[in-house]
């Protein structure tokens, strides 16, 4: 059947939750998603998510995006977790110039893309384009890419004699290795490896994105693909793709909680002895307490899309008030669902020490998302604080 509708979508993502949720302990002791994942992926449709619809995509947005994510988290976050970068990479990709996007996508055009952001090398401009080599770590999901996206600094333009500041590169699987350092207590199934190129590679020109380009209100591929979910700037929604699993990886554990707490009678001999766990205020409490912040996150993030999905559609610049704004509510919704998960996991008593238990490793897997950099609080708290004091805001919006 062909796919074509986000309901369709999202009915497929529904039905993979019973085979990622069993498959779940074993991804995780694998340290990454496995291949068959992929293939279950590539047949639900879901690299299409964003992708031109001249290569085949259904143009679909943000929103969706984090509908499906949140769903797949209620089967394994840490797959969920690579479905939204394998969206949102092919997102990015839309943003590259052409020929970038063609070098990708003509040979397949459900290639997954892992990328490492943090510009920690510095490209050399040679005839054509640029030399890259260096280490980037935290690749999610590198062992199943065929590209890469990688953060490096650009040289000064001999033209302009301006740097055009920091960006990204593509560079095929051919030209790198994956070193296997991924060895974790959260997120273990995500695979996020580091990324090695010991000896310059050539990358030609037109695989270049700049971030200013990315954080503009029409980046060079957004010529090309004329659908306004492309000119969105890079960070006032990206960061949503690693944040939607939090979501989903907390009603997951809300609904094993509930499972436990119907079902399981006290044997404390100090206190409550006998006593149906659901019968307690406290478990009431925290219960009540969870659904609402993990419910208040998602009102949020959804909030949010809708407003830059909205602008970018009308041809309305999204404001810096806006982009901050959004910065803010992508790492407090996690913020949010890391409270939640620990006030869960607080009730759950010693069965919550097994590694068999969901709750426990979603415990884990959504503490390890509050300390991506870009969902960090503290950081990003910090930031959209300084823009409302009237300071500059110190860092990336």
């Amino acid at each position: 059947m062909a796919i074509t509708s986000q309901q369709q979508l999202l009915e497929n993502a529904r039905a993979l939750v019973p085979t990622l949720r069993a498959a779940r302990a074993a991804t995780e002791r694998e340290r990454r998603v496995p291949s068959s994942h992929i293939d279950l992926m590539r047949e639900a449709g879901f690299p299409r998510l964003m992708r031109p619809a001249r290569f085949g995509g259904l143009e679909l947005g943000f929103s969706e995006l984090l509908q499906i994510s949140v769903e797949l988290a209620r089967g394994c976050g840490s797959t969920a977790w690579c479905f939204g970068l394998i969206s949102i990479h092919q997102w990015i990709l839309a943003t590259f110039p052409d020929p970038a996007q063609h070098d990708v996508l003509d040979s397949d055009q459900d290639a997954v893309i892992c990328g490492s952001y943090a510009p920690v090398a510095h490209a050399q401009a040679v005839a054509g384009g640029y030399q890259v080599q260096g280490r980037w770590g935290f690749a999610s999901n590198c062992d199943n890419a065929t590209w890469a996206l990688l953060g490096v600094h650009f040289p000064v333009d001999p033209v302009t004699g301006v740097s055009p500041g920091p960006g990204f590169v593509i560079v095929p699987r051919a030209d790198y290795l994956i070193e296997d350092n991924w060895q974790t207590v959260g997120l273990c199934g995500t695979g996020s490896k580091n990324i090695v190129i010991n000896s310059p590679v050539f990358v030609p020109a037109h695989r270049r994105l700049t971030y200013a380009e990315a954080a503009s209100n029409l980046p060079p591929g957004a010529q090309i693909n004329h659908n306004p979910i492309y000119r969105i700037p890079f960070l006032a929604a990206i960061p949503v793709s690693i944040a939607a699993p939090a979501i989903g990886m907390v009603n997951a554990a809300i609904e094993e909680f509930l499972e436990m707490a119907g079902a399981r009678v006290t044997r404390g001999a100090v206190a409550g002895g006998g006593r149906s766990m659901a019968e307690f205020q406290t478990v009431q409490l925290r219960l009540a307490d969870a659904t609402a912040k993990v419910d208040a996150a998602r009102l949020l993030l959804e909030r949010d899309l809708r407003d830059v999905e909205r602008c970018a559609a009308q041809g309305i610049a999204i404001t810096l008030d806006q982009r901050l704004r959004n910065r803010r509510d992508q790492a407090f919704a996690v913020k949010l669902c890391a409270e939640a998960i620990d006030t869960l996991y607080a009730a759950v008593g010693g069965g919550g020490l097994y590694l068999s238990n969901g709750i426990q490793q979603a415990w884990r897997d959504v503490n390890g998302v509050a300390k991506h950099i870009s969902l960090n609080w503290d950081a990003v708290g910090t930031m959209y604080g300084q823009h409302v004091l009237g300071l500059p805001p110190q860092g990336q919006y």
